[in-house]
């Protein structure tokens, strides 16, 4: 079966690279899913989950990540998503994204809502 290699890089550090079959994300222009052979591309991202379908020895998984901006590279079955801020759904606590979430609402900050909105559908997602 064809893979793609996957690079999720933030800003400070490589968030998870590996094999995948397929990987969902949402672009300025929409949500576009990649495959092995897919055309190439280049996007900028929009805060959003990031789900990869991992291939490999152990079978396929699910990696779920909360991306907030940057871009999306493809070419030569090679993808590399270049994000500003990116957690894996294992790395979020669920409890600290709820109260970050309600302070938002109190202070109507409504892009530190959303944020806080990504990371809890990302862990919701990575179960």
């Amino acid at each position: 079966m064809a893979e793609l290699h996957v690079e999720l890089v933030a800003a400070d550090r490589k968030v998870w690279s590996g094999e995948a079959d397929l990987v969902v994300a949402r672009t300025s222009s929409g949500d576009i899913g990649v495959m092995p052979g897919h055309q190439p591309l280049l996007g900028v991202l929009e805060s959003g989950p990031v789900t990869i379908r991992t291939t490999g020895e152990s079978g396929k998984d699910t990696v779920v990540a909360a991306v907030h901006g940057g871009f999306i590279s493809f070419a030569d079955n090679k993808l590399s998503i270049l994000a500003e801020i990116a957690e894996l759904s294992d790395e979020i606590d669920a409890q600290r994204a709820e109260r970050a979430l309600e302070r938002a609402k109190a202070e109507a900050d409504a892009a530190a809502e959303r944020r806080a909105e990504i990371r809890l559908r990302a862990v919701a997602s990575g179960r």
